[in-house]
């Protein structure tokens, strides 16, 4: 008689590699341009390198890690071609899920959005860079719930690892007083979406996101 199906451990075990490697990546304990060993990550983390090389290929479909003949594995570093291509898929994407914000508003979006954006104040007023990354991610985030969109959240939890490398390369340029006028932007994105007009609130979240894109851009390519 045959066996039953077993579960496959090395599968799960892959993701949480791949997990603990996204979160050190994004974190930027790992640096753009570093080399990932696998026989390294391997024993840092205690496990066989079949998990490590499971993980490091989900995160090159993330595109948070990338391949090179004779080179192996290394991060990711953010060119001009993929900050244009992120920021105008965010562009696209996000537009479309502020329209349907406008027309899902609710009382509750409004206060977990503003407690979020008080939070995200708070934290660039401290100069904590690695809190208003946290809660600007989470603010989107929050966003694409309330959109309501079977397909959309699948399409942003593919996209998480290039949207996050984005969001951290956008607060690494900011100065303090920029860092706060960064977060206070996300109030006046509160209130156009808010005011119920799509066309306006696609407008608003564009320059948001262009404005990031082009600060990016204009650091030396040596800091990136």
């Amino acid at each position: 008689m045959p066996s039953p199906i077993q579960p496959l451990p090395d599968q799960s075990l892959a993701d949480a590699v791949a997990d603990c490697l996204r979160e050190a990546i994004l974190k930027g304990e790992y640096k753009p341009g570093q080399r990932l060993v696998e026989r390294t990550l391997s024993d840092q983390l205690g496990v066989s390198h079949i998990p490590v090389r499971e993980a490091l290929t989900k995160l090159q479909d993330e595109g948070l890690v990338v391949r090179l003949p004779r080179r192996g594995a290394r991060v990711a570093e953010l060119s001009p071609k993929s900050i244009a291509e992120v920021s105008s898929m965010r562009v696209l994407l996000e537009g479309f899920v502020v329209r349907r914000c406008c027309e899902r508003w609710t009382q509750r979006l409004e206060r977990d959005l503003t407690r979020l954006v008080d939070r995200m104040v708070s934290a660039a007023e401290r100069g904590d860079a690695g809190a208003v990354l946290d809660l600007d991610h989470r603010f989107h985030e929050r966003l694409w719930r309330q959109a309501d969109h079977s397909i959309l959240i699948e399409i942003a939890s593919h996209l998480r690892g290039r949207i996050n490398s984005f969001l951290r390369a956008t607060i690494q340029t900011l100065s303090p007083d920029e860092l706060v006028a960064h977060a206070m932007n996300h109030r006046h994105l509160i209130q156009i979406i808010a005011a119920g007009d799509p066309d306006a609130a696609a407008e608003a979240m564009r320059a948001h996101i262009q404005s990031a894109a082009d600060r990016i851009e204009d650091r030396p390519s040596s800091d990136r």
